[in-house]
């Protein structure tokens, strides 16, 4: 039987391993920590339940609710409530809600009527088409305005990849936006004359698609796909070397080596940086380039307080914060709001986040500390008057990597080595972007191409 060898175990490597397993492939995930999923951990203590990273899935393809039904965790799957749609910007030092229609984006308060007016005459701009690779902070502001970069898309990329806007390249970290402005020449026009070829695919945009979570958190996930695998996932194995011998290759942990048909690769940049890797002729491959990809820290603040502690209704999704509104948060999630018996009765659980590329200092903060810059903020935002009854903090020294300008190097590093190396193959959120539902459909798409590679192989 052809076997694959997947090193890690968060969400690409055991939808990877999950699907090469039922097209009757013997796979072996070796995970180097004491648990499967990665940055995916729920906790639920004294009647609130706890994220450690993300607190949602978005359904951006179909492939994704594909996986909840193959691992049979449908039953266990929820949807936000209704009322929970709203999502806020903060400007003028309190949340206001993010317009859903023309009407509503054309009276908010949100933006200058310079702004709104930029808006309008987006789809009278020129497209680019020199070839420059340009930062999705540039491109903003040559298609809109610099309000909008500040105040829009600066809290967006905050929330989505803790990065910074000026940095973040535009075809590596916003591909559909890139691809907007090249098929139709600008992003207004690309969404509404797009529609059909988005709804043919079955894709959806990520503003837009369906979040989902699990009775008990998103762990409920790698838990279920964990629970499949059984004896093949091996915890506390990290991978030590990888040595291509004839047809197959040989994986080295401490606790021993085995042999391989093919290899998948699905941990960090930084861990794929050190790891030890030796072609047929016993040559180094050199993985040291990705060890300059960078992972800004990032802390995850969950907070519970009484209702009748917080001012504001945190009915809505959460609320964006950018760099110039001068808070130190980037952003606050209403999880209560979101998903049941994720607080007890009469309260409410909030899920900040500190760090990232705006202010890598604070996310390493002790918890306590962490708790006062939060609670500092939610005064002022949400109105907070006491203290929580709850916390939660969890702190990731390299959490979300920065597809920063240059990007393409790394990608084609990827391709060249795999084309090289025969066998050895990468997929996840270094390669295929940095979204949980981009890391299943990675795990997805690999599955796929490993088999037909095992099956000719």
């Amino acid at each position: 039987m052809r076997s694959a060898a997947i090193i890690g175990a968060g969400i690409a490597g055991l939808t990877t391993a999950f699907y090469l397993k039922r097209q009757g492939l013997a796979v072996t995930v070796y995970e180097a920590g004491p648990r499967a999923g990665g940055v995916i951990q729920s906790i639920r203590k004294d009647g609130f339940l706890a994220e450690y990273g993300p607190n949602t899935i978005l359904e951006t393809s179909p492939k994704i609710a594909q996986l909840v039904r193959d691992a049979g965790l449908e039953a266990r799957r929820l949807t936000p409530d209704p009322k929970a749609e709203a999502r806020y910007l903060v400007r003028h030092r309190k949340p206001i809600a993010m317009p859903g229609s023309p009407p509503g984006f054309l009276t908010t308060e949100l933006f200058s009527f310079k702004a709104k007016l930029a808006v309008l005459r987006e789809p009278f701009i020129k497209p680019r088409r020199d070839g420059v690779e340009e930062s999705i902070g540039q491109f903003v502001v040559r298609r809109f305005n610099q309000e909008f970069l500040d105040h829009a898309i600066d809290a967006l990329v905050a929330g989505i990849y803790a990065g910074d806007p000026n940095k973040l390249s535009l075809p590596h970290a916003f591909p559909k936006l890139k691809a907007l402005e090249d098929n139709y020449g600008s992003m207004i026009k690309g969404q509404i004359l797009g529609a059909r070829d988005r709804k043919k695919s079955g894709e959806v945009a990520k503003d837009r698609a369906p979040k989902f979570s699990f009775d008990e958190g998103l762990q409920v996930l790698p838990d279920g796909l964990a629970a499949q695998l059984g004896d093949a996932l091996k915890l506390n194995s990290p991978v030590e070397k990888l040595q291509r011998t004839g047809q197959g290759w040989t994986v080295v942990t401490p606790n021993g080596s085995a042999e391989h048909d093919a290899v998948i690769y699905c941990g960090t940049a930084h861990g794929l940086a050190k790891l030890t890797v030796e072609n047929a002729s016993g040559e180094a491959v050199d993985f040291k380039p990705f060890g300059e990809i960078s992972y800004p820290p990032v802390a995850s603040v969950v907070l519970g307080f009484r209702r009748e502690d917080v001012t504001h209704p945190c009915t809505g999704f959460g609320m964006l914060i950018p760099k110039i509104a001068g808070f130190k948060i980037l952003g606050t999630i209403f999880s209560s709001a979101l998903f049941p018996d994720r607080a007890p009765a009469g309260h409410l659980t909030l899920t900040s986040y500190v760090g990232g590329a705006r202010y890598p200092e604070l996310a390493s903060l002790p918890p306590d500390q962490l708790v006062e810059v939060v609670l500092a903020d939610l005064r002022i935002l949400l109105g907070v008057k006491g203290r929580p009854v709850f916390t939660h903090c969890a702190f990731y020294p390299r959490a979300i990597p920065q597809y920063n300008v240059g990007y393409g190097k790394y990608r084609e590093l990827l391709n060249d080595i795999e084309h090289r190396t025969p066998g050895l193959l990468f997929a996840g959120h270094y390669r295929d972007g940095v979204s949980l539902g981009d890391s299943i459909v990675s795990g997805v798409n690999m599955s796929e191409r490993a088999g037909k590679l095992l099956e000719t192989a």
